[in-house]
């Protein structure tokens, strides 16, 4: 049997009878999807009668290789980083088809479903029009991070341990409340809370679009006027904001990364609807939120010290503006001036 026999919301939030039991799968997996590679029915049989949990995780781990090797490669370690926005969908959509195949109900599932091709939709878009699926493009950190580890064998094992184990996996888990939602959908029916949770998920997916929107145009508006010593003129930026270098209009004078703050907020509310859904405080399937915002606290960490390292005036942003959550008694940045330009 593919899926654990839950009687109660809370059961379904029982590691030991709804994740446990399903383990051992993960080892007759390859064999199996090799002995069905031809049939394909044989295929659909093997899918239904998998646990979608276990499933989801093989398909994580079966990505480490595949990524690893093109990354060594090709000297370029953002191979995550390109299907970063579409994994995480493609991980709940399994969930949500998993339901639909099984017969189970699914109104809570399509709604989420929706919600993860709209965040994938943006965050897929942003990523491509900064030029991230340009041949040979790379996150400017990974570059970083190997100059200071300064030893090829010891970047290769973080290659292996963080960037494509690690990263692969933490797509995977920020997704696992889905699997309780999918577990609890026969027990618990859609109720007027769940439609709260999906405009506050959509509400975060709009905070995120308009933060980007927001950098983009800034970003813009300084690379013109750094060609041409002039201010567009349809920005709302003046020659001083642009001279400093770095945005602090609109969301980003109440949060130094309100992009990151929605970016985050996303996958620790999904994991809440699945808390309030089966009517538990916490569960297992939190470490996969919790890592997500232990990952976005080490690299924003980076960001902000080679910013900070760019532009004069980033340290007073840091202590004028929150981090993410923006400060009830932070002043905001003052006018920009000269000193807010790049240093030499």
């Amino acid at each position: 049997m593919a899926l654990p026999l839950v009687k109660s919301a809370v059961a379904c939030t029982d590691f030991t009878r709804t994740v446990q039991p399903y383990i051992p799968q993960l080892n007759a997996l390859p064999q199996q999807i090799y002995s069905s590679a031809t049939d394909l029915q044989a295929l659909k049989e093997l899918y239904l009668n998998t646990n979608p949990l276990i499933s989801a995780f093989a398909f994580s781990l079966a990505l480490v290789p595949i990524v690893l090797v093109i990354s060594e490669i090709n000297k370029n370690y953002s191979q995550v980083d390109r299907i970063w926005s579409l994994l995480p969908t493609f991980y709940n959509l399994h969930y949500v088809a998993y339901a639909h195949a099984k017969g189970l109900p699914t109104q809570r599932l399509d709604s989420l479903a929706i919600i993860s091709l709209v965040w994938s939709a943006r965050l897929t878009y942003n990523y491509w029009r900064k030029g991230g699926y340009q041949v040979g493009s790379e996150d400017y950190r990974w570059e970083i991070v190997k100059d200071y580890v300064n030893s090829p064998v010891i970047f290769f094992v973080f290659n292996i341990v963080f960037i494509s184990l690690a990263q692969s996996l933490l797509l995977f888990s920020v997704t696992t409340p889905t699997y309780v939602l999918l577990l609890a959908a026969p027990i618990t029916k859609a109720q007027t809370p769940d439609i709260i949770f999906t405009q506050v998920l959509i509400g975060c997916v709009f905070l995120a679009y308009t933060a980007d929107q927001q950098q983009w145009d800034f970003h813009i508006a300084k690379s013109s006027y750094q060609k041409s010593a002039k201010v567009p003129a349809s920005s709302r930026y003046t020659a001083a904001d642009l001279d400093r270098g770095f945005n602090t209009k609109g969301l980003w004078s109440l949060s130094r990364h309100p992009n990151f703050l929605a970016e985050q907020s996303v996958w620790v509310i999904l994991y809440i609807w699945s808390c309030w859904t089966t009517g538990t405080n916490y569960h297992w399937a939190g470490l996969g939120a919790a890592a997500y915002l232990c990952l976005f606290q080490s690299s924003t960490w980076l960001t902000e010290l080679i910013t900070a390292g760019k532009y004069s005036d980033y340290k007073l942003y840091q202590k004028r503006v929150g981090k993410f959550v923006p400060s009830l008694w932070g002043e905001g940045m003052p006018n920009a001036n000269a000193a807010g330009k790049k240093q030499k």
